[in-house]
């Protein structure tokens, strides 16, 4: 009896089960991400200011896609930014940012930069930013939770996982070439 087609089926068989397993532990530890996500997330949608029962972040909403949002919690007084330039979709703004996990550890800063100031077009950036910056007048500094819906969803992208809820710590420092309605 030949038994090389034997041999070569269970040699299939294993690479497969081998396979399956180790994608298995890819996928426990994909869900496991977004269940933590999921959760820090839901408990910065309930956080209060301390000693309060105010909300810490604000929920922002944009009018044109009302199942996206941001979470923003403004550091400085808004009254006195409040008549400030707010970029459009289409303005390039120059802004400082660290960008961390929720964990707390960065994966990104406008610090290591060479000159600390990042320069973008609003519409270029993920969704979550689009919504934070036109909701900020030059001089706001804020700190912003960008849903992984609104970041890099499902997908991920570079060092950042998939399902990846995003903190930025962000200050809008100018609007170049300002373009008037």
């Amino acid at each position: 009896m030949n038994r090389k087609p034997i041999i070569i089926s269970l040699a299939i068989l294993a690479a497969s089960a081998f396979t399956a397993c180790v994608g298995g532990d890819e996928v426990n530890t994909e869900r496991e991400w977004l269940n933590a996500n999921n959760a820090w997330l839901e408990a910065q949608t309930k956080r209060t200011v301390e000693g309060t029962s105010t909300p810490y972040y604000t929920r922002v909403v944009p009018a044109y896609d009302q199942g996206s949002y941001v979470l923003m919690h403004w550091f400085n007084d808004t009254t006195k930014t409040a008549g400030n330039l707010k970029p459009f979709i289409t303005s390039t703004v120059d802004v400082k940012y660290i960008g961390r996990y929720y964990t707390g550890a960065a994966f990104d800063s406008s610090y290591t930069q060479t000159d600390s100031i990042f320069n973008t077009k609003v519409n270029s950036v993920v969704a979550g930013w689009k919504i934070a910056l036109q909701n900020m007048h030059v001089g706001d500094s804020c700190e912003v939770i960008v849903p992984f819906q609104s970041a890099y969803g499902t997908s991920g992208y570079g060092s950042i996982p998939a399902y990846t809820n995003l903190v930025f710590t962000m200050k809008l420092k100018s609007i170049t070439g300002y373009e008037k309605p």
